[in-house]
Order: C-alpha cells, then structure tokens, then sequence
C-alpha cells in the first residue's frame, strides 16, 4: 500500500508541476526561477538578490542573471536597499500585474487536477494538505521557500484559517 500510495503521490506531484511550470512560464514570458521570483517579491518587495537566491534555491549568480532578464522585461527594478552594498528589488506595476497572472495559472493548473473530486472530496483533502503541507518546513527560511510560489491570500482564506505553516513564524515573533 505504502508503495502504491507514494507512486500515486509522486506521479500527482510531477504532473501538478509541469503543469503549474508551463503556465507560470507562459504568463511570466520566462520559466526556470522567473515565475517564483516574481511571485515572492509580490509578497516581501525589497528583498536582495542574495535573499532571492536562497529562497529559489539558485545560485547568486543564477539570481542576478534572473533579476536582469526580469529587469530586461520592465517586471523588477532595483533601489537602494539596507545598506550601500545591498539593492532592494521591487516589482513594476507591470511585474505586480505578470505575478497575479502566474498565481491565476498556478490555480487553473491545480484547479484542473482538483476537477475530478467533487466537493465532500476536497473539503476531506484540506485537512490532509494541511498537515502534509506543516511539515515541509521548520523554519522561515525553509517556509520561504516552500511557499515561493504560493498565493498568501487564498491560503489564509476562510473562517478561522491560516497558513499551514504558521509555526515558522513563532520563533521570529518571540
């Protein structure tokens, strides 16, 4: 069973990811770490290059080649940031409105998927997602990452809900 389940689990996944990678690709006019750096600097504007990096898991020069193409494209700009060495990157409005496309196709691409459960189905997986979902992190830094292509608003959607991983947070408040 515990075979069976991590196959369904892993073809799912690698299925829900080529799917959310094209169409995140097809929105941002760039694939690779494009969408996501996008997608992050619309919830933390002002991060560095050297902070993009470690959350897309790319190299820093990867990263500035990519925050050069996103600057290229009109999608991020870069001002002065915490100190003399530092830029902070920021998204155009442009870049604001190409970051709300890709999180539009991510949901398109998942809702597609989620097509074939009807909605006692769906409503008995959040629990599951939640918890699968909390346990993919233990800090902030790997909380950043596993969400850098979340949309923050729907994941604290609903009566009473909050971000499954809401604990990383704890630490950094106290």
């Amino acid at each position: 069973m515990q075979d069976r389940l991590a196959n369904l689990l892993g073809a799912l996944s690698l299925a829900a990811s080529d799917r959310i990678g094209e169409g995140a690709a097809a929105a941002a006019s760039h694939g690779g770490a494009h969408p996501a750096a996008l997608v992050h600097l619309l919830a933390y504007p002002g991060d560095s290059v050297e902070q993009l990096a470690r959350i897309l898991r790319i190299s820093q020069p990867g990263a500035v080649q990519a925050t050069n193409r996103l600057e290229a494209a009109g999608l991020v700009e870069r001002r002065p940031g915490k100190d003399a060495r530092t830029r902070a990157l920021h998204l155009t409005r442009r870049g604001r409105t190409v970051a709300r496309e890709v999180l539009a196709e991510r949901t398109e691409a998942v809702g597609d998927l989620l097509d074939a459960l009807d909605a006692e189905e769906r409503a008995q997986l959040v629990p599951l997602l939640e918890k699968l979902v909390a346990s993919l992190a233990d800090d902030r830094p790997q909380a950043l990452t596993v969400c850098r292509m979340c949309d923050r608003g729907a994941c604290a959607a609903g009566e009473g809900a909050e971000c499954p991983l809401e604990h990383t947070t704890v630490a950094a408040v106290a």
